[in-house]
């Protein structure tokens, strides 16, 4: 069992481009993402979050029943949904502007226990920045890593929700020895200030970097450097793309029984270049397709 840990929000879409353009309401937030393309793939996951009992909540719930996802670790409250306003740029890109003050995702209380056979446990996004659940997401990374599950962390920096910087990248420092696989964009490396080489000393196993369409790399604490290209796809737009790498870098260690530290340090070149070749054909289909949709298992097959 993979249990991801974070934040459900409604993506509010335009469906052409102008301020005043039509919104389109799609499932998103990186964690649920993540948690989705999990179970599309064909992994055993569950969520873990606080979700509104709002329909935009009953929405997000049914989505992840959908993809098959466990959702009893999920709290539910009478408090909005957290909403995103998405712009998307001429490249595809996105950007977003949050509506969180009040928001269901942020009353999160940590569980005084995981899911039994909990593998790994995955963070991120918003959920790391905004109080009083960043605190309780913060502990219960501490206290996965202290039993010895496999940690993952996607950073997916929104700048926007981040008032004091210095003090950010202060407490992701303080994070990393909690952290067995580290996964973040280029920008968000550039963001953050530092290098996979500074952060490996911190804590990780393994670091892997995207690089948009020009592929992925990953770093490892023996000093190997493994590079793949990405996959050629006509881009709709890049919402998902990060998750659907974080979930497919998780579904791809799981089937090769490799969440530990030991385990990814013996994937070697090959299991490294199948592994991030995996990941990067998961983020092409997802960017083929608008708003977060990540692949199911058969796609990856047929691509």
């Amino acid at each position: 069992m993979i249990v991801v840990a974070g934040e459900a929000l409604i993506d509010l879409v335009p469906r052409e481009a102008g301020a005043l353009a039509g919104l389109d309401p799609r499932r998103g937030g990186g964690p649920y993402n993540t948690a989705v393309a999990l179970g599309r793939l064909g992994s055993p996951a569950a969520f873990c979050s606080r979700i509104s009992s709002d329909a935009f909540g009953e929405a997000l719930l049914g989505g992840l029943r959908e993809a098959g996802v466990a959702v009893s670790s999920v709290q539910r409250g009478a408090e909005p949904t957290t909403l995103a306003v998405a712009s998307i740029g001429a490249d595809g890109s996105a950007a977003y502007s949050f509506y969180v003050e009040g928001t269901a995702d942020r009353l999160f209380s940590a569980p005084s226990q995981l899911p039994d056979g909990t593998r790994a446990v995955s963070f991120g996004t918003c959920s790391l920045v905004l109080e009083p659940g960043a605190s309780a997401y913060e502990e219960l990374m501490r206290v996965a890593s202290a039993r010895g599950v496999f940690t993952a962390l996607d950073p997916n920096i929104r700048s926007v929700l981040i008032p004091d910087a210095d003090a950010y990248r202060a407490r992701f420092k303080n994070w990393l020895p909690s952290v067995s696989l580290l996964k973040l964009s280029e920008e968000d490396a550039r963001w953050l200030g530092g290098t996979p080489r500074e952060w490996l000393a911190s804590g990780p196993s393994a670091v892997v970097v995207t690089h948009g369409g020009d592929g992925l790399t990953a770093f490892t604490r023996d000093g190997a450097e493994y590079a793949v290209p990405g996959e050629p796809v006509d881009v709709v737009d890049t919402i998902g793309a990060g998750d659907t790498v974080n979930a497919a870098l998780l579904h791809g260690l799981a089937a090769r029984d490799a969440l530990s530290g030991a385990a990814l340090a013996d994937l070697g070149a090959d299991g490294w270049d199948e592994l991030l070749r995996f990941a990067a054909r998961a983020a092409a289909i997802t960017c083929s397709r608008a708003g977060a949709e990540p692949p199911y298992a058969h796609e990856m097959g047929a691509f």
